[in-house]
């Protein structure tokens, strides 16, 4: 099993990596305050995973509340919120009760806003089942809901107390959802760490064919990358860089998938697409060489995700991306690459090279 902290003061909390941790309710007992846990899953997940986390807890004398939600992009939405209220308060479960997320990262989303405002706050725990979720989501406390004008748009930043990333459960995850993580995981070396760039492109096909120790060094790394990150600018406030970086590809990708319907694109995918497009930007912009590009778009195809951009036109891409969460004083603020492993975020990008950078990406 790996270790890794987040380093947040009194919040500071683990991430736990390893195979067989599912059932080892002995690694949350520490974090629980009461007896009293809700487990929130999804009807994917649940089938699959839910006996084994619940039979841990009961093991350490937890008594568990399942709580089973509609699977997929398109739930992470104010209905399947109530859902988990209705069952907190059908239950009667107070505020020593732990939430815990059992799924990927729209169940971590759901189950850490609920726990970030049911009673004003209750503990909550991560468990991460997809290898997006155990990169990205489940670390630095995001947490929140789609809003049909824009993804994320309404949440609050809620810690956990612990992350249990048990690597087992990538072994039954669909190719696609696979492919979809990997583009958090490109993401990190984009951003800040070359030496990880080049370990990915030579491990690519070993982490696709889901070889159990690349994929633990690739998810140890990834979260390493993104603690370090988190714990310098827990809230994004930094006016320059900071956690910002880490949304790298998110501007264009969100403007994806809001502009297609939650759900038709997978958020991995649609990241990678964005992806493309903010290289692009920085291309044209006189960062990146067409060598660099070239190499990015190879790595993404090699992970099997889309680098060619759903095709809303320029307009409605700008429309979409002036509701992002970086706009500030409307002004537009996107991570683009100075060179490849140095990230920046920049608002001076002229608005005919944003277009450009769209419409390459676009055409077939």
């Amino acid at each position: 099993m790996r270790r890794l902290n987040l380093a947040l003061g009194e919040r500071s909390y683990p991430i736990l990596i390893g195979g067989g941790l599912l059932s080892r309710g002995d690694l949350l007992l520490p974090f629980l305050p009461t007896s009293r846990v809700a487990l929130v899953s999804n009807t994917t997940v649940a089938p699959l995973y839910l006996e084994a986390v619940v039979k841990g807890l009961e093991g350490v004398g937890a008594g568990v509340t399942p709580i089973i939600l509609p699977d997929g992009e398109a739930h992470k939405n104010w209905e399947s919120l109530n859902l988990i209220y209705d069952a907190l308060l059908a239950s009667r479960c107070d505020r020593g009760t732990t939430i815990v997320a059992l799924g990927g990262g729209v169940i971590g989303d759901l189950a850490g806003f609920a726990a970030a405002t049911y009673q004003r706050g209750v503990p909550f725990i991560q468990i991460p089942a997809t290898l997006l979720s155990q990169v990205d989501s489940s670390v630095g406390g995001k947490t929140g809901i789609n809003h049909p004008r824009g993804k994320n748009m309404v949440g609050a930043f809620w810690q956990p107390k612990l992350v249990l990333a048990d690597t087992d459960t990538l072994q039954t995850l669909p190719a696609r959802e696979l492919s979809a993580g990997m583009a958090e995981v490109i993401k990190y070396g984009l951003i800040r760490d070359l030496p990880f760039l080049s370990w990915l492109e030579a491990a690519m096909e070993g982490l696709l064919a889901r070889d159990g120790e690349l994929l633990a060094h690739a998810i140890e790394r990834s979260c390493a990358n993104k603690a370090e990150v988190v714990a310098a600018d827990e809230y994004e406030t930094a006016k320059q860089g900071g956690r910002a970086l880490l949304n790298l590809g998110h501007t264009f990708g969100h403007a994806i998938e809001t502009g297609l319907g939650y759900g038709e694109w997978l958020h991995g995918e649609a990241v990678a697409a964005g992806t493309m497009m903010a290289v692009e930007l920085s291309r044209r912009l006189g960062w990146l060489s067409g060598v660099d590009v070239d190499r990015v778009r190879s790595l993404l195809l090699r992970a099997g995700l889309p680098v060619k951009g759903a095709d809303l036109g320029a307009a409605r891409y700008l429309e979409l991306m002036s509701h992002d969460k970086k706009v500030v004083a409307g002004s537009m603020r996107l991570v683009l690459l100075r060179a490849l492993g140095d990230a920046v975020t920049y608002a001076d990008a002229p608005r005919e090279d944003i277009v450009a950078a769209i419409e390459s990406c676009c055409r077939g």
